[in-house]
């Protein structure tokens, strides 16, 4: 296959290089930043990029919206996540590509290179390699979203409302209602979440939390 490598630590980029290359791998292009990768996939039109996650300058996700903008270009082109942390902005649109051609594999847990290599393949042939903990994370804030999409649009003013420290007088003031009618609200939202009444537990700080969550 033809791989671009973008990865800003220059051992482990090089490192890659060697290793992809020694496997029969045409490596076209190591870079090191987002910016460099979107150009060689430009330029080479590769069938494999592997990407780091975090890059210059902030080191936070710039490898992972780079990587959704090569899909976006070029949909065909097979996308390596290589991280050492979960990132979920992001994550789960890449993921959701119907193209298949994706990976998410974390650094530290990658502890044989057969599997690797093995990751390569199966990613550039149009598979899915997800390492266990990236589906742990990112399934997992899918799903809080997906309880917050049974709420209605008042619904969620209500606990747009409770999540700025709002008591319910406060949110009836703001939203033009009764303040029976934002009890009823709340009490439709502590259903929806399946937020059952617990002494241990404060069913108002637990809706937030899923609210600030998703």
């Amino acid at each position: 296959m033809r791989i671009v490598i973008a990865e800003d630590a220059a051992l482990l980029r090089d490192g890659l290089r060697r290793l992809l290359t020694d496997s029969g791998h045409d490596v076209v292009a190591a870079v090191d930043t987002a910016d460099a990768l979107l150009d060689a996939v430009a330029a080479h039109h590769p069938d494999l990029a592997v990407v780091d996650i975090r890059m210059p300058p902030t080191f936070t996700d710039e490898g992972l919206r780079a990587a959704v903008a090569v899909r976006a270009s070029r949909p065909g082109t097979g996308i390596l996540l290589l991280s050492q942390y979960v990132v979920e902005r992001y994550t789960a649109d890449l993921l959701a590509d119907a193209g298949g051609g994706i990976g998410y594999l974390l650094k530290d847990r990658v502890a044989d290179i057969g599997d690797f290599l093995d990751a390569v393949g199966r990613v550039g042939a149009g598979g899915t390699v997800l390492d266990p903990e990236v589906v742990r994370q990112v399934l997992g804030r899918s799903r809080r979203a997906d309880r917050l999409a049974g709420l209605t649009g008042r619904e969620r003013d209500v606990l747009a409302g409770m999540a700025e420290g709002r008591s319910n007088e406060s949110i009836a003031g703001v939203l033009h209602l009764s303040e029976s009618s934002v009890e009823k609200y709340v009490a439709s939202i502590f259903t929806k979440l399946e937020l059952t009444t617990d002494r241990d537990t404060n069913r108002r700080v637990l809706a937030v939390v899923t609210y600030l969550r998703s």
